[in-house]
């Protein structure tokens, strides 16, 4: 713990991480990002640098539309050219324009920028970050200085790079924030160089800014505070140029628990997965699973000793209650897996192995069998609730197949191949036959599976398959080598993994598909 001071958390998700390789956002995905972090409680959202691009423009006019709580939305701009007054200076105009109530705008710290990419004098650059500063400031903006280069140019020129922050000061910045925009600074460099900043301006407000070149973003961003900069800036997730932004969702996080530092109430700490996610899903990013306190597998447990020590207490391999962040507990199911983990696993699917507990080895030795085959159940759970079920003898067949055909048409050269599943099933004992197309043959055999079953269980309607996975498993094994296949299916409660192993595709996603099925029907308590 640190001593109880107030830190402002700055997110630049919508600027900044839209910079990232993959990353683009519409104006629509921006209003809602915005609102999102709001719904969060950052303290301000860089929207976009509206000088640079008609984009931003658009979205801080709409955004002006935005009834926001706790957010305070800010424009992005860097100081005036040399060549004119603040006045006349395009970027801060458009600033101005946008009529946010704070301005964030950046300038040179490292004498080596100011010579080889301003091409200006030093003392000139110290005059182009007062004056534009001091314009924003007399037109009544708050206004958050980005000291660029910072922790590069103070390693160079010391006297230099305070003299930068000094004239920002002078100028009326109500916060400087010191940037290690190369990325390649470590926590040790970073406390040094802000120690020795807080020595010579011991009263000024300071934030810091981190990029993860040398994969200690986070750190030097919690380094800095411990420091005493009482601002930090972030993207979620860490979107950002080439490695990434420091990721404000770690942050958050570390500040509020690990350092005490009350950035955001519990409550809005609790939903700190559920957006960490609606972002990636906004910029279409697949969520990294193994993101701490966030992702998917940050609190997922596989290892036997492991589970084994979580059932007596789960602090042991716990750092925190992943409910705190809004994640959940995963036991995972694997080769390695002991008795704990079937148990464990088995409550949690409300399978009860209280009354023939000689079972749970049975499932252990099939499950290592299975894995040796080539199944993986560590993300497919529906699958695994099947295989409990049948050897607790609880597992209901609710149609069973007599056979399939799967075929596929390509009629000209540049024509579409037309995949087509005709299916014959028997269901509650009457015979069925249905045929169905597909974008291929494995849609083409799912349409043709609801369509014979949603007679008979109606709900089927509700389910929809979100993900389907292959992986060949033993490559060496050229066109005879197996694969696994994996279908994740959701309806409007739930979401659901399945498996299925085959040297044959199509057989392989049928028993994905006839196990996503049941499942689904099972968890609906149908009869």
């Amino acid at each position: 713990m640190i001593e109880k001071r107030e830190v402002k958390l700055f997110d630049t998700t919508l600027r900044d991480g839209s910079q990232g390789a993959g990353v683009s956002f519409s104006v629509e995905d921006k209003l809602k990002i915005a609102l999102a972090l709001d719904r969060l409680g950052i303290h301000y959202i860089e929207g976009g640098w509206p000088g640079s691009n008609p984009k931003d423009e658009v979205f801080f006019k709409q955004a002006r539309k935005l009834k926001l709580k706790f957010s305070k939305l800010t424009a992005f701009g860097s100081t005036r050219r040399k060549d004119k007054t603040a006045e006349q200076d395009p970027n801060l105009k458009s600033i101005l324009r946008v009529k946010t109530p704070c301005a964030c705008i950046f300038g040179k710290s490292w004498d080596f920028q100011v010579i080889h990419a301003l091409r200006a004098s030093l003392q000139d650059n110290l005059k182009m970050i007062y004056d534009s500063v001091r314009y924003l400031k007399s037109k009544e903006l708050e206004v958050i200085y980005d000291a660029e280069h910072f922790f590069d140019g103070f390693r160079a020129n010391p006297e230099y790079a305070l003299a930068t922050i000094a004239s920002a000061k002078k100028a009326g910045a109500s916060n400087i924030t010191l940037c290690d925009t190369n990325g390649g600074s470590i926590p040790s460099q970073i406390a040094e160089i802000v120690k020795k900043v807080r020595s010579s301006y011991p009263k000024l407000a300071l934030g810091v800014h981190t990029h993860n070149d040398s994969d200690c973003a986070v750190a030097n961003a919690i380094t800095a505070v411990e420091e005493g900069c009482s601002l930090v800036q972030g993207t979620i997730n860490g979107y950002g140029e080439r490695c990434g932004n420091s990721n404000l969702v770690s942050i958050i996080a570390n500040l509020k628990l690990k350092l005490g530092i009350s950035v955001l109430s519990e409550e809005q700490l609790q939903s700190l997965t559920e957006i960490s996610r609606y972002v990636s899903e906004i910029a279409n990013i697949v969520p990294n699973d193994h993101q701490p306190y966030v992702g998917f597998s940050a609190f997922a447990h596989k290892g036997g000793v492991h589970v084994s020590a979580m059932a007596r207490h789960i602090q042991t391999y716990e750092h925190i209650d992943p409910a705190i962040v809004g994640n959940t507990r995963r036991i995972l199911i694997s080769e390695l897996s002991g008795q704990a983990n079937v148990l464990l696993k088995a409550k949690e699917l409300k399978l009860d192995f209280s009354k023939n507990t000689s079972l749970v080895k049975q499932v252990i030795d099939t499950i290592k069998k299975m894995e040796h085959q080539g199944y993986q159940f560590e993300g497919a759970e529906a699958s695994f609730a099947i295989l409990v079920r049948k050897a607790l003898n609880q597992h209901k067949t609710f149609f069973e197949l007599i056979g399939f055909k799967v075929s596929d048409e390509k009629q000209k050269a540049e024509g579409k191949v037309v995949s087509k599943a005709e299916l014959k099933l028997r269901v509650m004992g009457v015979s069925q036959q249905s045929v169905a197309e597909g974008d291929g043959p494995v849609n083409a055999l799912d349409n043709a599976l609801r369509k014979a079953l949603e007679k008979f269980y109606p709900s089927l309607k509700t389910m929809s398959l979100t993900d389907f996975k292959v992986r060949v498993i033993n490559a060496q094994a050229g066109t005879k080598a197996k694969v696994r296949v994996y279908i994740e299916s959701r309806d409007e409660k739930d979401e659901w993994g399945c498996i299925g192993v085959s040297e044959n595709i199509i057989e392989a996603s049928w028993k994905a598909l006839v196990d996503s099925i049941e499942y689904k029907l099972l968890k609906d308590g149908v009869e």
